[in-house]
């Protein structure tokens, strides 16, 4: 069955009034009256869909995109695909920022158990199958699923709609929300899963929420450490592959992908709308900006830093992140260099 989502879409509304609510002008071609259903991101937006472009570096998906309506600065304005009709705002991620708002209302503020529930902890809207364990102190929210053999330990919060496959457990203090949960998965106490992803578009007025309205999706055989935190997506899904293992105190930020057997050591931090292939490693203290993809089987060393794509296969050193070997040879070159005073003469002591 077909999950039924976290949050409630208002609408649709007319372009026109969109418009309105964004300070924006429409394209020449635009109908004020034409009907906008939803909203979603260029690469998955279809029919009826709005979406918008605020950065150069996706104007190839711009010119791929489904969406019905979208919004865009003036200076990528003739980019617009003929069959998608414009907005032209002078920020699009924040007329985005509002437009999203106005849809989705309820995604402002985190849903946990999203109804009180008079009769105890656990929900009676909930379903908890044959031979799951339910510790004490334990909270499961209005229509979770608790799968067979599922332990939830004391103190855990398993949210609202949150779904927990069989044979996993959600550790002690752990909370989980707007998340969707494989078999065998186990996650260790403290972890947080699906809060909101950092989502603010910037600006010199102050800075505007971005609603996230995606999900966590979790796969069999994942184990997450303690005090771990990984955000719900905010267009897209977070998603962490089947069999990863993540470390403790580690920062996965939304719309991340982790794809099949990789493994995040200590400490941590993967930004927003990273993508990582298959058996990737990152050591302790590494991380990696957003919007980067990091190939299959890629090992990133402790305290190194990727800020550009790395190849499948690649073993990355150093701040920022290089080929393992040039960073070694840099470091070994410091370290001669250091050892030497000026103009090349040995360095020692005086005495």
């Amino acid at each position: 069955m077909q999950h039924p989502g976290f949050f409630d879409r208002r609408g649709p509304f007319s372009l026109g009034d969109v418009a309105r609510l964004v300070g924006g002008e429409l394209g020449p071609a635009a109908d004020a009256a034409a009907a906008v259903r939803d909203v979603r991101p260029l690469d998955l937006a279809l029919d009826g869909d709005l979406t918008f472009i605020d950065n150069r570096k996706y104007v190839e998906a711009l010119g791929k995109t489904r969406a019905s309506f979208c919004l865009v600065s003036p200076g990528l304005a003739a980019r617009v695909p003929g069959a998608t009709q414009s907005i032209v705002v002078r920020a699009p991620y924040h007329a985005f920022a509002r437009a999203l708002q106005h849809f989705y209302p309820d995604a402002m503020t985190p849903k946990a158990a999203a109804a009180p529930a008079s009769d105890g902890p656990v929900h009676p809207t909930a379903r908890i199958e044959s031979g799951a364990v339910i510790e004490p102190g334990a909270v499961i929210g209005r229509e979770a699923v608790i799968g067979a053999g599922a332990t939830i330990a004391a103190g855990a919060v398993v949210g609202y709609r949150v779904t927990v496959g069989r044979g996993s457990y959600i550790g002690a203090g752990a909370s989980v929300m707007h998340a969707l949960i494989g078999d065998r998965v186990i996650i260790h106490a403290g972890a947080r899963i699906g809060q909101d992803g950092f989502g603010f578009a910037m600006g010199p007025q102050g800075h505007v929420k971005v609603p996230q309205i995606g999900r966590v999706i979790i796969q069999d055989g994942v184990e997450i450490g303690a005090n771990t935190t990984i955000d719900r997506g905010s267009l897209k899904d977070t998603i962490i592959g089947e069999g990863s293992k993540i470390d403790n105190l580690v920062q996965i930020g939304h719309n991340v992908v982790l794809g099949r057997h990789c493994v995040i050591v200590a400490q941590v931090g993967i930004s927003g709308s990273t993508e990582l292939g298959d058996f990737v490693v990152m050591g302790g203290h590494s991380g990696a900006v957003g919007h980067v993809r990091i190939g299959n089987g890629a090992q990133i060393a402790g305290m190194a830093h990727v800020k550009d794509d790395v190849p499948a296969g690649a073993r990355m050193g150093g701040t920022p992140a290089r080929p393992f070997r040039e960073w070694a040879r840099e470091v070994a070159a410091v370290r001669r260099l250091a050892r030497k005073g000026p103009a090349g003469v040995d360095g020692g002591s005086d005495c």
